[in-house]
């Protein structure tokens, strides 16, 4: 409920629920991480919010409704931003109406692969119409993956 309540209806269709890994906090009781085979693919965070791994986000871009929590950046920019870079407002070619600052987002190339997942600083209006500033916080790109 909190995938489609945070990234769109329906999206948590394609996680196999069956297969996961859910580790519980000790002292709180309350849900800490969510992996797959080993693999980690959200924190949840003590706000109530998720932070995505590369590879939560990878799952989840296979909804549809998913999109609308992503932002595409233009060629040449890419590489840095599978770095760890920040995306800037002025790189930012598409980006999903369910942004808002501070949201969840997955950053994709021109050519829809993930690259990086972070934290939005700006809103999806405000990364169209500003062309200076830091539009995304990215906390992890694919070069720094951690498998």
């Amino acid at each position: 409920m909190t995938f489609d309540y945070l990234f769109g209806k329906g999206v948590s269709t394609v996680l196999p629920l069956d297969r996961l890994e859910v580790s519980y906090s000790k002292r709180t009781g309350k849900i800490k991480t969510v992996n797959l085979d080993g693999r980690l693919l959200a924190t949840f965070r003590s706000d109530g919010g998720v932070a995505l791994t590369i590879n939560g986000a990878e799952m989840l871009i296979r909804h549809p409704a998913f999109i609308q929590n992503c932002i595409v950046v233009e060629r040449g920019v890419d590489e840095l931003i599978a770095s760890g870079r920040s995306v800037f407002a002025k790189h930012v070619t598409r980006c999903g109406d369910r942004i808002r600052p501070g949201a969840e987002v997955a950053v994709l190339d021109e050519d829809g692969r993930v690259i990086a997942v972070g934290k939005a600083i700006l809103s999806a209006k405000m990364m169209r119409s500003f062309k200076v500033g830091v539009a995304v916080k990215v906390r992890e790109g694919v070069k720094q993956r951690k498998m």
